[in-house]
């Protein structure tokens, strides 16, 4: 998918006709700074607490915020984003929050100015908790500030416990590493200790979290981290 956004090679564009690489790190970059700081000014506004979601494809994304939305309702509102549909998000408004869709059209990652566009389709008022459910990626996303107030990335035990230090630009941003699908730890060789060991050998103030939204274990403690609640480590996520 990076051919589509451009960022195959990062800052670097290849002109196909004739063979030459343009520097765009900082215009592309500082472009969406700038856009990332208004939404930021918007949401202070809002007086809404916003949370960028990043992870791999199937890593429970979506699952998760169906649960939060049942916990939540209109509290929360969500903007996905997905190379194609909106089923994502049909299945969040199911749930029984408000969802809108941003269909990337392939590009691998959302951007600060997509996400301030679609704020307008959504009806703010009690809302407390905008989450931004980002495209399916663990490289990509980790570089586009979106105005959020934290990222907070998932994995799954399915995709094994070796993913932190191969990814690690994600996992020394994020504010919350949340290790999801833990009803399936006893069928798989997944180290939870491991995980959260490396992550925090890359960043040692990320909370670390146990959930499972198929039996609701570590939910609660995941709704307080997002929407700013102190944790054991005595800092807002």
């Amino acid at each position: 998918m990076c051919e589509e956004c451009g960022c195959l090679d990062p800052g670097k564009v290849l002109l196909p006709r004739h063979g030459t690489r343009i520097d765009l790190t900082i215009p592309v970059l500082g472009a969406n700074q700038d856009e990332a700081d208004g939404n930021r000014e918007m949401f202070a506004r809002l007086g809404v607490r916003v949370v960028n979601l990043i992870s791999s494809p199937g890593s429970g994304k979506t699952t998760l915020l169906q649960a939060l939305a049942r916990r939540l309702g209109r509290r929360m509102a969500v903007i996905v984003g997905d190379p194609r549909t909106d089923r994502d998000a049909a299945r969040i408004r199911e749930a029984g929050c408000q969802a809108v869709q941003i269909e990337t059209r392939g590009a691998c990652h959302l951007d600060a100015r997509g996400v301030g566009a679609r704020i307008g389709e959504l009806d703010m008022s009690g809302v407390k908790l905008l989450v931004i459910e980002n495209v399916g990626n663990l490289v990509c996303p980790a570089g586009y500030d979106l105005g959020e107030h934290q990222k907070v990335v998932l994995l799954s035990t399915p995709e094994g416990d070796d993913k932190v230090l191969k990814y690690p630009s994600i996992f020394c941003k994020a504010s919350t590493l949340a290790i999801t699908k833990i009803d399936l730890l006893e069928h798989l060789d997944f180290d939870c200790d491991r995980v959260e060991t490396e992550c925090r050998s890359l960043n040692p103030h990320v909370a670390c979290l146990r959930v499972s939204a198929r039996t609701g274990e570590g939910i609660e403690a995941l709704e307080a981290r997002m929407a700013g609640v102190p944790g054991r480590d005595g800092e807002e996520g």
